[in-house]
């Protein structure tokens, strides 16, 4: 990175350059003294369609549960019909189950073991996933954490297998500031983890660094090289860097999310 700055009156502007040498993107973050951040992006910008299929999967606390609620009432507000398919097989707290009434409200189908939001935690999985996958709509996986939540995928691999690479996506979702997924190497080795149990490959990756309600536009910037650089050691596109909706930022591949997952004490 390199950083630059000139005086203008009343205020100083800080320049950030850059360049992801493994992805070809030069970035300018345009940081003004006593301004809320944004980011200009030199060079190509990926526009992101989403397919009839999205998987989710991550390191537990990485956001992949908020990322799916998000697309979900997105596709949603658009018209689309949609089905998300809770298969956190692991943990039962913050699930995609959580949320039925939303969803419901919304038109979305939601899919989801007998046992999820009860007082069993019971690792069921009986999902006609290849109905789901067969029938109209878009359709979302939100995976548990790591192999351990992902390891019921392998099961369906084969059916989706149908469906790679033009109407499938899987999405690993990255959160630098949660334990074992700080550095890029360490992240990466969880991510071929889960695609060893699930036999499956990712198709992108997901920076959603945040630091839950304490996220700042500084706590993004600072982790847009970290995406970058995960995203060009999986030899992967950079799908999103996704930001809090009440932050004014732009970032390259941005994407405003809602947090609807928050931690008991929040609620």
């Amino acid at each position: 990175m390199q950083y630059a700055g000139i005086r203008v009156p009343g205020k100083v502007i800080v320049f950030l350059l850059h360049f992801c040498a493994g992805c070809g993107i030069m970035n300018l973050y345009v940081i003004s003294g006593g301004h809320m951040p944004f980011v200009h992006t030199l060079g190509k910008e990926s526009k992101t369609a989403m397919k009839k299929i999205t998987i989710i999967t991550g390191h537990y606390g990485s956001g992949k549960t908020n990322l799916a609620v998000n697309l979900a009432l997105s596709l949603a507000n658009a018209g689309e019909k949609v089905t998300v398919v809770d298969f956190d097989i692991v943990n039962p707290y913050f699930r995609t189950a959580d949320f039925a009434k939303l969803f419901a409200d919304r038109g979305i189908t939601l899919a989801a073991s007998m046992y999820a939001n009860t007082s069993l935690d019971i690792p069921a999985i009986s999902f006609d996933m290849e109905r789901m996958a067969y029938e109209p709509g878009y359709l979302i996986v939100d995976v548990g954490g790591d192999d351990a939540g992902a390891i019921g995928l392998g099961r369906y691999a084969e059916g989706f297998s149908a469906y790679v690479p033009d109407q499938l996506d899987m999405w690993y979702v990255v959160n630098r500031y949660r334990y074992l997924t700080e550095q890029p190497d360490e992240t990466l080795s969880l991510m071929r983890d889960i695609e060893a149990v699930s036999r499956m490959r990712h198709t992108g990756i997901v920076n959603n660094s945040n630091l839950g309600r304490e996220t700042t536009a500084q706590t993004i910037l600072r982790a847009l090289p970290y995406g970058e650089e995960v995203a060009a050691q999986a030899d992967l596109p950079l799908v999103y860097n996704t930001y809090p909706k009440d932050l004014t930022l732009e970032v390259p591949q941005g994407l405003a999310v809602e947090r609807y997952v928050r931690a008991v004490w929040e609620q």
